[in-house]
């Protein structure tokens, strides 16, 4: 009992050990992504400098001083790189011998103050006291703060998902097609550091996303490999990380980020794939491989596949200009991987065909079948059958298979031996060196003095998989939450991109019970049929008003029925509404989407908002005399309980971009070339 106590009291110690590692490193992420900016500040000031002057001497100073800003950016650089290869503070806390995953780190982003800027705007834009929102601020402000370090776990995920549900509602309460809000979101790239600064919200949505995607690949590498719960719990999250990435990537094609690009997110959509596909292998081979030759041959099939993976992984790596920020690690570990699988396909089919030879009891034909689904091409003049039956041809060809699998654990070693990073992994070089000295031991003892050296080439192995790793987008993207901002009213009408009257108060005297309008619609309730002889008209009610307030009542999420209740006891004092009037909307005006990397020029990319010509005149509508509904005849109260749904401006389709922002224009080593 007490050794139990002492082993669990040690597995929590270690937990809390790499959960404060986890924090110092995103924390010592942050602080050189700050160091990044400020080198970049200096350069940029160093080359306007070297533009404008034209005295000699201070040139030479200038070009002194960027060679050394260039050399602190490229240290800085290095830091970062040391920091993604980081990976085993997000391995499972257990000692295992399992081959380490790789986790993406989390994007760094700046406070923002939503409280003045929003404030203003609900008193400007919404009539409403922005004082009495200061809660609300304050819960989308600390929603947002704790969306920075969120756990590593599903709990983490869903208060991503949360903030994520929750921009839509802020973009529709706050930022106007036609006007900047002046907030700006910053957000740091993730492999090389250079800060982003926009004042849309699409690098918001965008960065989240990407975070998402980051605590998925997080909570797969921090998962028990040595279990099957584990394991699944690792293809799924591995899967879901993929779906999130896929889904960025599709979405949000103009996010002018190096580690969001095109190019970056397909490479990181394969990468957590393959690691995907390793779980499943280790899934199938952790019950234990039956010594059978179906079972090998499986096995053999199994392993090329994730060996298959890896090298597409790694060719995606290699390719410009992926291949200028990937770090090094990450392209060795995959080389690593490659060559790893690919040795131990080719020791499970020396396996099946050294250690199995075809007996009366077997199937041959069924065995034949497996052995030509295996090869793609076999020895000139042999056929699987004879490799089958001739006992001679079945050694010579097991025999190539363990060559070649000695060959490729030796490249695995050789690889592994090239990254400094990699030779932290003392797990790693553990099953590499116990892999090779396994295929080692095969070959002695199947190794006959007398025998000629045979150099035929063992045939590749064709690639196989009962299960394939698939992209998965997790349902936690999708989190119904409650707009923080409902008081200003439902959003198909009290939103930024509509226009209308500040609040008017109307004193309402019903006429023989008629106060000469009726009703229509959901919430907000809008004046319809007005009688242009009433009180309530003289006294400036339009038709199509919306009635936001009956007397101290508020009635902007009140249905017709609710508002009816509300205005049937008038007296004969009457009782004061306030409404409002939807304004026509004029074309927008162009807006700037502007782009700031780190204090360099700005980049600008234009939103042009399309509209129909169509819209400049609406049609004048006619005004004719109908019977109220305070007449409160069955008749009148069937009519005015039925609804219109309100014509709402689909911008969904008209903003399109003209072209890609650039990150950083002063500089020739990030260009636009180098984006995608």
């Amino acid at each position: 009992y007490s050794i139990t106590r002492c082993s669990s009291f040690y597995t929590q110690l270690r937990l809390i050990f790499y959960c404060y590692i986890r924090d110092k490193l995103q924390n010592k992420r942050a602080s050189v992504n700050q160091q990044i900016i400020k080198q970049m500040r200096m350069r940029a000031g160093a080359e306007n400098l070297l533009k404008a002057t034209s005295n000699n001497k201070v040139k030479e100073m200038v070009l002194l001083e960027l060679s050394y800003v260039n050399s602190n950016l490229q240290l800085l650089m290095g830091q970062l790189e040391g920091l993604n290869s980081s990976v085993e503070v997000y391995q499972n806390t257990q000692e295992t011998a399992n081959i380490p995953l790789i986790a993406l780190g989390l994007k760094e982003t700046k406070d923002i103050d939503f409280s003045t800027l929003f404030k203003d705007f609900i008193l400007e834009h919404y009539s409403e006291d922005g004082n009495s929102f200061e809660d609300e601020i304050a819960d989308l402000m600390d929603l947002r703060q704790a969306c920075r370090t969120p756990s590593r776990d599903e709990a983490g995920v869903e208060l991503l998902a949360k903030y994520f549900s929750h921009l839509p509602l802020m973009e529709s309460r706050f930022f106007s097609p036609s006007r900047q809000t002046g907030i700006f979101f910053t957000w740091y790239d993730s492999f090389t550091g250079v800060p982003l600064c926009q004042q849309n919200l699409s690098l918001e949505k965008a960065s989240v996303l990407f975070n998402m995607a980051a605590l998925y690949s997080q909570i797969g590498t921090r998962s028990d490999r040595q279990t099957i719960a584990g394991l699944e719990e690792a293809i799924s999250s591995f899967q879901k990380s993929s779906g999130i990435l896929n889904h960025l990537k599709e979405t949000h094609t103009h996010t002018p980020s190096y580690d969001m690009s095109p190019a970056m997110l397909s490479m990181l959509i394969r990468m957590m794939l393959a690691q995907a596909q390793e779980c499943l292998f280790e899934k199938t081979a952790l019950p234990g491989i039956r010594n059978q030759f179906y079972s090998l041959m499986k096995m053999a099939q199994e392993a090329a596949k994730v060996s298959e993976i890896y090298d597409q992984l790694h060719q995606s790596m290699i390719q410009t200009p992926i291949k200028d920020n990937v770090p090094f690690f990450w392209s060795t570990m995959s080389q690593v991987k490659t060559n790893h699988y690919r040795s131990m396909a080719h020791y499970f089919a020396a396996s099946a065909l050294l250690d199995h030879q075809l007996s009366l009891s077997d199937d041959e034909d069924q065995q034949e079948k497996t052995l030509s689904q295996v090869y793609d091409r076999l020895p000139e003049g042999r056929s699987p059958l004879d490799i089958l039956k001739r006992k001679d041809e079945r050694e010579r060809i097991g025999k190539t298979h363990i060559r070649r699998a000695i060959l490729g654990h030796e490249e695995a070693l050789r690889i592994f031996g090239l990254c400094h990073h990699l030779n932290k992994l003392e797990a790693l070089q553990e099953i590499l060196k116990a892999s090779h000295q396994r295929s080692l031991n095969k070959c002695s003892e199947n190794e006959d003095e007398e025998e000629f050296t045979d150099y035929t080439e063992a045939p590749d192995i064709i690639s196989k998989t009962e299960h394939k790793a698939e992209m998965e987008v997790p349902a936690t993207t999708k989190v119904k939450v409650t707009d923080f901002f409902q008081r200003l009213g439902p959003l198909s009408v009290f939103s930024a991109k509509q226009r209308w009257t500040a609040p008017r108060t109307i004193h309402l005297c019903p006429e023989d019970r008629d106060l000469g309008f009726t009703l229509k619609g959901e919430t907000p309730v809008q004046v319809v049929s007005l009688d242009p002889l009433c009180r309530a008209a003289a006294d400036g009610l339009k038709e199509s008003d919306y009635i936001v307030a009956v007397g101290d009542t508020d009635c902007k999420w009140m249905g017709v029925s609710d508002v009816m209740r509300l205005l049937k006891d008038v007296d004969e004092e009457g009782i004061d509404i306030q409404v409002i009037s939807i304004m026509d909307s004029n074309p927008p005006m162009v807006c700037h989407s502007a782009t700031f990397c780190g204090n360099l020029p700005k980049t600008y990319s234009m939103i042009c908002l399309a509209y129909d010509d169509d819209d400049k005149n609406p049609k004048s509508r006619k005004v004719t005399k109908k019977s109220s509904f305070l007449s409160w005849g069955l008749k009148n109260r069937l009519k005015s309980a039925s609804t219109l749904s309100l014509p709402t401006a689909d911008h969904s389709g008209a903003l399109p971009w003209n072209k890609p922002c650039p990150t950083f224009p002063s500089s020739s080593t990030y260009n636009d070339s180098a984006l995608y």
